[in-house]
């Protein structure tokens, strides 16, 4: 059964902070197993993925090329019915704006001292995609992590996707056309990632490695982490909704699920300031997941990781909020900036009744690749300037060194290295002469 929690309880922290503190992915260490597919993709090359394209997926990629071609990626997104195509042109346009409003300015001045200072952004030269495949081809994925990276500016942007069976996912090339990828390889699981950070004789190696997997792709990431850049790890799915009486309990449970269908490992919680509301809020979940098609992994999810949290007031929510720091944070209220403005730590805030996480998942604009497991408290979800790097710049001129140089003299001298104050020293000397 799901967790019922009332903050007036006695008992109330202790158990709030289990239900925090709670291991939810359960994942069993494949490090070991990981490292033995990296070392054999940089020791064989294209070798190991036909060998393991074979082997995992059935696909003899030694034939067929690792390379999906244009015509390939064409005829299979030809097969994606006209309304479903518009509404993926719908969330492309929706999530290039909004990103390209990231955009950041370069910036360059003097300072009172005469020191020329600033900064430029440039995007990276490569980037890697990861696409998982089968059943978790989700293409509004692809769109949030292709996009970005093209409006940033990036030279070259390489999609990997597993292909069980050989078969082509229509939806998801053709989200790759609307975002504008053609470099695309038919190679999935840890095997994709460790071609991407080392190359091979078919693959160049990229700079930076995004998009979600499963346990085996997560740590080939974590394990390729220095050879290239990494988004951050995306782990269970979760939702926080707060909410009042004055909505209707089935929009609430309908928002609480669309999260627990995700996995069994999801976690979907409820803050409101009514206890009867938080029942008839339960009472929509039981009845729902009776109807939903994923109706086993969400009751999984559901009944092992769900909450109801009674407070005294709404306002009360913003702390514990703040503990969990969920990914997906809905304020189903009256006033919900208010309350957001309260908040320190959550991936993406759905603000009103009307505002589902749903939305954001596809059209809304922002990213929903998004940090999970209370990383929110130091990370941020996937945006353009993970796909741009910042470069300093500094100008002294003769009096500019002679204003600020006397001072790095002595740190350097402090710190003991004297080569650093000669380095200076040596300036200023020639300049007083």
């Amino acid at each position: 059964m799901p967790v019922s929690l009332n903050a007036s309880d006695t008992d109330f922290t202790a158990r709030f902070d289990a239900m925090v503190k709670a291991k939810r992915d359960a994942e069993a260490d494949v490090s070991a197993v990981v490292a033995q597919i990296i070392a054999d993709v940089r020791k064989r090359g294209d070798a190991a993925l036909h060998e393991l394209n074979l082997k995992f997926d059935g696909v003899d990629s030694a034939k067929a090329g690792l390379r999906i071609t244009q015509a390939e990626i064409d005829a299979a997104a030809a097969l994606v019915d006209a309304a479903t195509l518009k509404a993926l042109e719908v969330a492309a346009e929706r999530i290039r704006v909004f990103h390209a409003r990231q955009k950041p300015a370069d910036d360059f001045y003097t300072d009172p001292q005469g020191v020329k200072l600033g900064h430029r952004w440039t995007p990276l030269d490569a980037v890697g995609l990861y696409v998982p495949g089968g059943k978790a081809a989700y293409p509004s994925s692809v769109l949030m992590n292709a996009v970005p990276a093209v409006v940033a500016g990036v030279r070259r942007v390489v999609v990997t996707l597993p292909t069980p069976g050989g078969e082509l996912n229509p939806l998801v090339m053709a989200a790759l056309k609307l975002a504008g990828v053609t470099e695309v390889y038919r190679v999935g699981g840890a095997q994709a990632v460790a071609a991407l950070a080392y190359g091979t004789d078919s693959i160049r190696p990229v700079d930076k490695i995004t998009g979600p997997g499963n346990s085996f792709v997560v740590t080939a990431k974590r394990l390729v982490f220095g050879q290239v850049g990494i988004d951050n790890p995306a782990g269970p799915s979760e939702i926080l909704v707060v909410a009042d009486n004055k909505n209707d309990p089935a929009w609430i449970a309908a928002d609480l699920l669309s999260q627990a269908e995700h996995d069994e490992v999801a976690q979907s919680v409820l803050i409101t300031d009514d206890a009867r509301f938080a029942e008839q809020v339960g009472a929509a979940v039981r009845q729902q997941l009776s109807t939903m098609p994923r109706s086993a992994i969400a009751t999984a999810s559901w009944e092992k990781f769900g909450a109801l949290i009674t407070v005294p007031k709404l306002s009360d929510a913003a702390k514990l909020v703040d503990a969990i720091a969920p990914e997906h944070l809905e304020l189903a209220i009256d006033d919900p900036q208010a309350l957001a403005s309260n908040v320190r730590h959550a991936g993406a805030i759905f603000l009103g009744r009307y505002t589902p996480e749903a939305v954001g998942d596809y059209v809304a604009g922002p990213n929903h690749v998004l940090p999970t497991a209370g990383a929110a408290r130091f990370a941020s979800g996937l945006n353009l300037l993970d796909f741009m790097k910042r470069t300093t710049l500094v100008q002294c001129d003769q009096a500019s060194l002679q204003q600020i140089g006397p001072a790095a003299v002595a740190l350097a001298e402090a710190e003991g290295l004297h080569g650093h104050a000669l380095s200076v020293a040596i300036r200023l000397n020639k300049g007083a002469a």
